[in-house]
């Protein structure tokens, strides 16, 4: 797994890419402490664990795997 920072809220996750639609994203924190996006929608009232991620987290592993950063297995 290799690490990758949000470029919104800065916050890092340990990701890997099995291949292009499969990405394993492990948080090193607990995510609704960590990132606002996710902090709002369980304030709303929706479960953490129910919470997949949030879009600027996908599209900084997307970065990270166009610029050779995360390498993606199958490819």
């Amino acid at each position: 797994m290799r690490p990758v920072q949000c470029g919104v809220c800065g916050n890092q996750v340990l990701c890997e890419k099995f291949s292009a639609a499969h990405t394993q994203i492990q948080w090193t924190e607990e995510a609704a402490a960590v990132c606002p996006i996710i902090a709002e929608r369980v304030a709303a009232g929706e479960l953490s664990a129910r919470v997949r991620g949030c879009a600027p987290l996908r599209a900084s592993i997307d970065v990270a795997v166009a610029s050779g950063l995360l390498a993606v297995a199958d490819a």
